[in-house]
């Protein structure tokens, strides 16, 4: 029988083989959801996908794209964002 903490499905079920050639089943974590952009909901491209521990070990510019609005809005977006603010 698996243990409380496994039991809910916030863990991942994963069969992986052992080199003795059984089949075991580990329990990893899940990863979060892919980050998306505020104003289109689009998802966003270059920024990380992973638990805040394996985030905070890449560096800055594993983390989001180096530009204004990086990892925030898409390209797209950004750049409309800018092109109003500059006619403003």
């Amino acid at each position: 029988m698996v243990t409380g903490r496994h039991k809910s499905r916030t863990m991942r079920r994963v069969f992986r083989k052992t080199p003795g050639g059984k089949t075991v089943l580990r329990f990893t974590r899940r990863k979060p959801s892919k980050p998306i952009c505020n104003k289109c909901n689009k998802e966003l491209l270059g920024t990380a996908r992973g638990r805040k521990a394996e985030i905070r070990k890449l560096p800055k510019t594993g983390r989001r794209p180096e530009r204004p609005y990086g990892g925030v809005l898409c390209s797209s977006c950004a750049r409309k964002t800018h092109i109003a603010k500059a006619r403003a």
